[in-house]
């Protein structure tokens, strides 16, 4: 078995993080694209137990929250009826404390009710106090944020309903983007 030497890892990665594919930064560094995809996960992997450990119990006074719009496989236009749910358009979910500007969550998925739920049923989790929220006004986000009463309970209420599936479906009182 060949194992990668420490030095060489860290060009790897490096390479990834200045945002050149795996293709590219196997031809960059010289190393084989099956390894340069299996560091990468291993260290995506560590960052995200990291993440999940350190940020919790965060207070800020405001949150940004937006999406990135990305796509694997092909674009949406090509994706075909059976991989509508793994393949086309995805968005990376980002919930930053405003004036720190870290980030405190992030999700992956579609740009629909049910990702942008677990996203903020997950901010919800880790962050203590009810922050301002500043957002592009992308639907889902208006019903969690434009709710009477104590909004931060009743996302907990309905954190705790999508957890246990018993909705499927939430309906905001306007029309869609």
């Amino acid at each position: 078995m060949n194992i990668l030497s420490r030095e060489k890892q860290i060009e790897v990665i490096a390479a990834l993080c200045e945002g050149v594919g795996i293709r590219t930064a196997a031809r960059l560094t010289g190393v084989n694209r099956g390894t340069v995809g299996s560091l990468a996960l291993r260290v995506g992997l560590g960052c995200m137990e990291l993440h999940d450990r350190l940020m919790v119990g965060i207070r800020t006074e405001r949150l940004e929250l937006d999406e990135a719009w990305s796509f694997v496989g092909k674009k949406q236009k090509n994706v075909l009826r059976h991989e509508i749910n793994a393949k086309g358009d995805q968005y990376v979910f980002i919930g930053m404390a405003g004036t720190q500007k870290a980030i405190i969550s992030w999700g992956v998925g579609k740009r629909n009710m049910e990702s942008t739920m677990d996203f903020l049923c997950d901010l919800r989790d880790r962050v203590i106090g009810q922050p301002e929220i500043s957002t592009d006004g992308f639907h889902p986000y208006r019903v969690a944020s434009q709710m009477d009463g104590d909004s931060k309970a009743w996302l907990s209420l309905l954190c705790e309903a999508v957890k246990l599936n018993e909705i499927k479906r939430i309906s905001p009182p306007w029309p869609p983007d």
